[in-house]
């Protein structure tokens, strides 16, 4: 796979899956906090943080 082929669908993916945890957050009332930007920064880790992060 080229370099920028690589580099644009990780980016893709990091943008959809940081709407996904805006989206998933503003449609639950959950709080999202700083979640969407972990999630653009980090990928799938940022998904799993807001997921199973548990402030309590």
């Amino acid at each position: 796979m080229d370099l920028a082929a690589f580099l644009l669908a990780t980016l893709v993916t990091h943008v959809g899956f940081a709407v996904f945890v805006a989206g998933h957050a503003s449609l639950t009332d959950r709080e999202a906090g700083n979640w969407p930007y972990i999630t653009l920064a980090l990928g799938l880790a940022g998904l799993a943080g807001y997921f199973f992060y548990d402030e309590t």
